[in-house]
């Protein structure tokens, strides 16, 4: 009898232990998972579940999303964080309008085409939502193939053209097999094959893993050093976009003021959010959420 593969010793843990998340659902639908995505970018699952509900409770679809202004999608957004995400979904809302007639594309090149749509969002979109055979690479699934097949510890920082050819040696030729598969190594990777604290016992590949066999230690420390945010332009930026969130007009200067003693960091931190489109002034004394005003309806193709 032929031993089962990699991915059918994932791929059977994965029916029998993924963890209940609503955008794995059946028939959810393409614009939903493609919302979870971009949520689930640098975010917990725990902080990203009562945003998503109530993200597509407000906007179902794209064409609704679309239809509003960029200012309320960053007031949507929360304190989720990196809400620079929130104008790109809304960008890509509008363009999935402009070319797709409302519908998320099911093919790579269009998905890939889509404002803030990267790599790993667009081939996530084509497998989890259209069933299709592409490797979806994330840090997770970095650190399962590092470890349980090349037996190295930890993958490195970045995802290289490389890890997308080893991912995809390792699924199943069936298109829907391989999607299945591709979600399978990514929960292995978030629940049992995690960075620091591996559960290994429970791995469903922990006979075959090429780490394992090794003896390696687990690293001690993170292969990037974690983020400071008390004191950072980050933490200014998120107070700013707090006061204007909470306002329903433009705010003065004087206000924001208020925010941070630092004259030249709350200045540098304001124009950061002008840049990336989060903020507009108004006049030369005031400021407000990027497009907070009524929005122009994008009409179906």
């Amino acid at each position: 009898m032929t031993e089962p593969t990699f991915a059918t010793l994932v791929s059977r843990w994965y029916e029998e232990n993924a963890r209940d998340l609503p955008w794995r659902e059946p028939g959810i639908g393409a614009w939903a998972i493609l919302v979870s995505e971009v949520m689930l970018q640098q975010t917990p699952v725990v902080r990203v579940l009562p945003a998503w509900h109530a993200w597509l409770t407000r906007w179902p679809d794209p064409a609704a999303l679309a239809a509003d202004t960029p200012a309320e999608a960053i007031r949507m957004w929360g304190r989720l964080g990196y809400p620079r995400r929130a104008v790109r979904l809304r960008d890509c809302a509008v363009a999935i309008v402009e070319r797709h007639g409302g519908e998320v594309p099911d093919k790579l090149d269009q998905l890939l085409a889509l404002p803030g749509v990267g790599t790993y969002t667009a081939r996530a979109v084509a497998a989890f939502a259209y069933g299709q055979r592409h490797p979806v690479v994330d840090t997770n699934v970095r650190r399962v193939v590092s470890r349980a097949i090349v037996g190295e510890p930890d993958a490195g920082p970045a995802t290289r053209p490389a890890d997308l050819v080893a991912c995809e040696e390792l699924l199943p030729i069936e298109p829907a097999a391989a999607a299945l598969a591709s979600a399978a190594f990514m929960e292995l990777g978030a629940v049992v094959c995690t960075a620091r604290s591996p559960r290994c016992p429970v791995c469903p590949v922990e006979p075959v893993c090429a780490w394992r066999a090794s003896g390696q230690e687990t690293p001690a420390g993170p292969t990037r050093r974690p983020q400071r945010y008390a004191g950072t332009d980050r933490q200014v930026r998120g107070l700013l976009l707090g006061v204007l969130r909470e306002a329903t007009g433009p705010v003065p200067h004087q206000r924001l003021d208020q925010v941070w003693a630092d004259d030249v960091q709350r200045a540098r931190a304001l124009a950061g959010l002008v840049t990336d489109g989060l903020v507009e002034p108004v006049g030369e004394a005031a400021f407000r959420l990027a497009g907070d005003g009524p929005a122009t309806p994008i009409p179906l193709p």
